[in-house]
C-alpha cells in the first residue's frame, strides 16, 4: 500500500514537471491572459530630448498655448450684391455653407483679436457685403459683430464685440522677417476651430496678382504652413508668438480650392497702420507718391548706366501728384524710401500704403549717373486721377499695322515709320511702330509687342527708323533706354541690351 502511495506521488511530480516544461516552452497549448502582455518597449529610442531640442520643440508649444486664445472664428451672413467670382479671394478662404447662391449667404473666416476691448482684424473678404457678422472665441462664446471699417485695396477689415479683458495678440514687425525662419499659421481651416500648423518664411514681397484693381497693394509673405480655407484673417506669427502676418490667399490647383504647399498673408506692419485708420476713421487716408513704376531688370540697369539691377524706376508721372511737385522725373530710379532698400514695385506700393497723406517720406533716387535724395510729401489720391499710382507699368498691345519697315534680326524686332493718322491715333508727336516681335528674342524677353510705339531711346526724340538704326549702331555692345508707347496711351521706359 505504501509502495503505491509513493508511485503515486513520483506520478504526479512528474506529471507536474511535464506541464510546467508546456508552459514554459511556448507551444502555444496554454495561453495567459490578455491582461498579462505586456506590450511596447520597456524605454523610448530617445529617452531625454537634448537641451537645443527640447527648446525648439517647446517653442511651437508655447506659441500654440498663447496664442491660440486670440485667434476667433468668424461666420458672417452676407448679400450677394455682385457675382461671388468677381471676388478673387471667395473661393480660397469664404467658405460657403451650402452648395447655392441665394440673396444672402454664410460664410466665414478667422480673425485676430486686437484690443482688449474687442476690436478684431480680418480681411475684407472675408466680412464683405456683411448684414450680419458673429465672432465665436476660443472660450466658445459666441458674440454679435459689427463691421468698424473695411480697404479692398488691402484686403483687410476691422470688426468689434462687445467684450472686455480680451486676449489681444501681440503685433510684431514683419520688417525684421527672414526667408527661412519658422512661422506658425494659427486660425480655423474648413471649420476646424483652433487649427495650428507650422513651416518657413518662403519668400517676402511676393505679388501674385490676385487683386485687379490698379490701386490694389499686393506684398505678401509667401509661406509654407498649411493653410486652408478659413484660415482667412487668422495669424501668422513666429516663434516668440508676435503676429508678423494675416493670412489671406492660397496657391491652389483651381479645382479643389484647396492648400497645395504655399499660402500668403499680408504683413503686419502694413496691417497695423491699415486697422489704426479704420478703427479711427472708419475708412483708410492712404497717401500717394503719385507715380507709376516698375522693376530694374539687368538690361535697364546697363541702359541707365546702374551697376547693377536695383530699384524701381519711374515709368510715368501722375500730374498733380507728390512726384509732380517734388522734382520727380520720369527715368529715374528709387533706390530707397526713408532710408530702406526698395527692388520691386510692390515694396514700395506697401512701404507707401502704411503712410498717410501728408506724411514726407525721402527717396534715395539714381539720376543720370549720381544719387540724389529729394522729400516727397504724400498727397491722397484724386479720384478722378485715371492713370495707375505706385503701380508696375501694364501696357495693352495694340493693333498690327503694315508699312515699309527695317528688320532688326539681332533683337528680334521689325520697326516702320508713322503716318500722320497713326500719330493721332496714338496721341504722340513722333515715334515708329514695331510691326513684329520675333518670340523669346531680345525685345520679347523685355516685353515689346506688335504694335508699340518708340517715342525716344537714348532719352532722344525718334521721328523715323533711321534716326533709330543710327541710334542702335552707336550703342552696340551697350544698352539703350526706349521710352515706348501703347494705343490705350499708356508709357514705359525699357532698356534694350544691343548685340555688337
Amino acid at each position: 500500500m505504501r509502495k503505491k502511495n509513493l508511485i503515486g506521488t513520483a506520478s504526479l511530480i512528474f506529471i507536474g514537471i511535464v506541464f510546467g516544461a508546456i508552459l514554459v516552452s511556448g507551444f502555444g497549448w496554454v495561453r495567459p491572459s490578455y491582461g498579462d502582455v505586456k506590450i511596447g518597449a520597456s524605454k523610448p529610442p530617445v529617452e531625454q530630448l537634448n537641451a537645443d531640442a527640447a527648446a525648439f520643440n517647446n517653442a511651437f508649444i508655447q506659441v500654440a498655448e498663447k496664442v491660440t486664445p486670440s485667434i476667433v472664428q468668424i461666420k458672417v451672413v452676407s448679400s450677394s450684391k455682385k457675382e461671388e467670382s468677381a471676388n478673387p479671394y471667395h473661393f480660397f478662404f469664404k467658405m460657403p455653407f451650402g452648395n447655392e447662391m441665394p440673396q444672402e449667404r454664410e460664410g466665414g473666416g478667422s480673425g485676430i483679436i486686437i484690443s482688449e476691448d474687442g476690436f478684431i482684424l480680418t480681411n475684407n473678404h472675408v466680412i464683405e457685403n456683411a448684414t450680419q457678422v458673429t465672432v465665436t472665441l476660443h472660450d466658445k462664446r459666441v458674440l454679435d459683430a459689427t463691421v468698424i471699417g473695411t480697404d479692398p485695396l488691402t484686403d483687410l477689415g476691422v470688426i468689434k464685440v462687445d467684450a472686455k479683458n480680451l486676449p489681444a495678440a501681440y503685433l510684431g514687425d514683419s520688417d525684421q522677417l527672414k526667408v527661412g525662419q519658422w512661422v506658425m499659421a494659427i486660425g480655423n481651416p474648413l471649420s476646424l476651430a483652433s487649427t495650428v500648423t507650422a513651416g518657413i518664411v518662403s519668400a517676402t514681397s511676393r505679388s501674385i496678382n490676385i487683386n485687379k484693381d490698379q490701386y490694389a497693394v499686393e506684398d505678401f509673405i509667401q509661406t509654407d504652413a498649411a493653410i486652408n480655407p478659413g484660415n482667412s484673417g487668422g495669424a501668422l506669427v513666429d516663434l516668440n508668438g508676435a503676429v508678423v502676418g494675416v493670412n489671406s490667399a492660397i496657391a491652389t490647383n483651381g479645382m479643389t480650392q484647396s492648400y497645395i504647399g504655399y499660402g500668403f498673408a499680408i504683413p503686419v506692419n502694413l496691417a497695423k497702420s491699415v486697422a489704426n485708420d479704420l478703427i479711427a476713421n472708419g475708412k483708410v487716408s492712404r497717401g500717394y507718391i503719385g507715380v507709376s513704376i516698375e522693376e530694374v531688370n539687368a538690361s535697364t540697369a546697363k541702359a541707365l548706366g546702374l551697376g547693377e539691377p536695383k530699384g524701381v524706376m519711374v515709368q510715368s508721372i501722375v500730374e498733380g501728384g507728390s512726384a509732380s511737385q517734388a522734382d520727380i522725373t520720369e527715368g529715374d530710379v528709387i533706390l530707397k524710401i526713408d532710408g530702406k532698400e526698395t527692388n520691386q514695385p510692390n515694396e514700395l506700393q506697401s512701404y507707401v500704403a502704411a503712410k498717410r497723406a501728408g506724411t514726407v517720406v525721402k527717396l534715395t533716387l539714381f539720376r543720370d549717373g549720381k544719387q540724389i535724395e529729394r522729400n516727397v510729401t504724400l498727397k491722397a489720391r484724386d479720384s478722378k486721377d485715371s492713370k495707375p499710382v505706385e503701380i508696375a507699368s501694364r501696357m495693352k498691345k495694340g493693333k498690327d499695322l503694315d508699312a515699309k519697315e527695317i528688320n532688326f534680326e539681332s533683337l528680334g524686332m521689325s520697326v516702320r515709320n508713322m503716318n500722320d493718322e497713326e500719330l493721332e491715333q496714338y496721341n504722340v508727336k513722333q515715334g515708329v511702330i514695331v510691326v513684329d516681335v520675333k518670340n523669346y528674342g531680345k525685345a520679347f524677353n523685355q516685353n515689346l509687342f506688335t504694335g508699340a510705339v518708340i517715342v525716344s531711346a537714348d532719352r532722344k526724340s525718334v521721328n523715323t527708323v533711321s534716326e533709330l538704326q543710327s541710334i542702335f549702331e552707336k550703342k552696340k555692345g551697350q544698352a539703350v533706354l526706349l521710352k515706348v508707347v501703347d494705343g490705350q496711351g499708356n508709357s514705359r521706359l525699357v532698356g534694350l541690351e544691343i548685340p555688337q
